[in-house]
């Protein structure tokens, strides 16, 4: 059985709404949903990547945090009721649409839609199920580092690639090669101005790109609808004030589509670090210059190149009256300094705005990071454009044991950690032994 296509990549960070509005996911609805993700999973049944992806599912409410699973986990943390495995996630950790290790059994973890919407629910799963494929192969992610995206330079040159690889998927022949030949080019373009952030734009693009592929190809049921739903998550992407966090699971998508249609064998993709530009520059017989910039001027003119300037100078502008009114809340005193070690982010991809060199502002997040855990519920979060640091206003700071807390924010510190006053700002640091 096939569904409808939406972007179940995306996190929705839910406003607040009272418990019974989720009531819908009864157990035996969803003893339903999940014989309907299993009926996705068995039309597949393992011709992509080599294994049928049905298995642990969780749905998790982020109000309530009630969890509702389709298997038990090892420990017995879930309690089982008609068919169905029901608990609540911890307060301090992460909802996201994702794989995780919860009461020794490895599930796919999905926040629930705030209304119900059945394909929502099917292709949510999907997601987090490939996600917990690509885990258990040892596919995992390590996190990445693509401010860049957020730049102007940046934004031109990947609307530039996204114009192509469409022309390129909707077209054959002799006009699809040149398209592919002209997004390769532009990407190159890309890396030489940015070329420390190469690495983790790879992996970006093909674990979360790979992740938007296969529910795209399991949920559709054919050629047309896929490409109809695939333009569809590509123009709402490209609509998007930031790139940053966004951009990789339809680009990564654009990519895969190309090599599908070459019949690549996605079965042999193990690594986040596999380059699908280099394999669609591979199966099409690309030939590249030397340097990419010495032409992609001129071939930037074929893909509304102007137009594409006139969206990023108003978008700089907006930014930049954005940038007067907001920055202040995060500069002056006092403000609570983080550093991003090993952070893993919980946000809504439509809610944040980058202010310029200042970094990303953020105005509901959720933060993991070796000090613990930053919930931001209103007044924003400002992150860096290298992604090692955050702040947040300090007014109405206070403290009690582990738990802190301010206006619109509260923090679970680690027992590792302190935070520390200095000069009317507090920062958060490891405590020495």
């Amino acid at each position: 059985m096939k569904f409808s296509w939406i972007i179940a990549g995306l996190i929705v960070i839910s406003g607040c709404r009272a418990d019974e509005e989720n009531i819908y996911l009864t157990p035996v609805k969803a003893r339903e949903y999940f014989k309907k993700i299993e009926a996705v999973c068995d039309s597949d049944n393992g011709r992509l990547w080599g294994k049928n992806l049905y298995g642990p599912v969780m749905f998790v409410d982020r109000t309530t945090r009630k969890i509702v699973a389709n298997y038990p986990d090892k420990e017995g943390i879930l309690k089982e009721k008609e068919g169905i495995y029901t608990g609540l996630f911890p307060r301090e950790n992460i909802i996201n649409n994702t794989a995780l290790q919860f009461g020794g059994t490895l599930f796919g973890m999905a926040p629930l839609p705030v209304e119900e919407d059945e394909f929502r629910i099917v292709t949510r799963a999907v997601h987090c199920l490939f996600h917990r494929y690509q885990d258990s192969t040892g596919f995992t992610s390590s996190g990445y580092n693509t401010g860049n995206m957020d730049e102007r330079n940046a934004r031109v040159w990947l609307k530039l690639e996204w114009k192509a690889l469409r022309k390129a998927i909707d077209s054959d022949g002799p006009d699809q090669q040149v398209a592919v030949r002209d997004a390769l080019i532009f990407r190159g373009t890309s890396d030489e101005l940015y070329q420390t952030f190469t690495r983790d734009r790879i992996r970006f693009e093909t674990y979360e790109g790979l992740s938007t592929f296969t529910y795209l190809k399991l949920t559709t049921n054919s050629p047309g609808e896929y490409k109809t739903r695939l333009f569809e998550n590509l123009d709402r992407v490209y609509k998007l004030t930031s790139y940053a966090r966004t951009y990789g699971s339809i680009h990564g998508t654009l990519y895969a589509t190309l090599m599908d249609d070459k019949g690549f064998d996605f079965k042999t993709i193990r690594s986040e670090d596999t380059d699908m530009s280099d394999i669609v520059r591979i199966l099409y017989g690309v030939t590249l210059p030397e340097v990419c910039r010495d032409v992609a001027g001129s071939l930037a003119l074929n893909y509304d190149y102007e137009t594409i300037k006139e969206e990023e100078a108003r978008h700089e502008q907006e930014i930049n009256e954005r940038l007067t009114r907001t920055v202040s809340t995060f500069t002056d005193k006092p403000v609570v300094y983080f550093e991003l070690i090993s952070p893993y982010f919980d946000f809504e991809p439509e809610d944040i705005r980058p202010l310029g060199s200042h970094g990303t502002l953020y105005n509901q997040i959720r933060v993991s990071d070796n000090w613990g855990k930053l919930t931001v519920e209103k007044g924003g979060c400002l992150v860096s454009n290298t992604f090692k640091y955050l702040r947040i206003p300090a007014k109405g700071f206070t403290a009690n044991k582990n738990r802190v807390e301010g206006e619109g924010w509260h923090l679970i510190l680690n027992s590792d950690y302190e935070i520390v006053l200095v000069e009317q700002n507090y920062f958060v640091r490891k405590l020495e032994p």
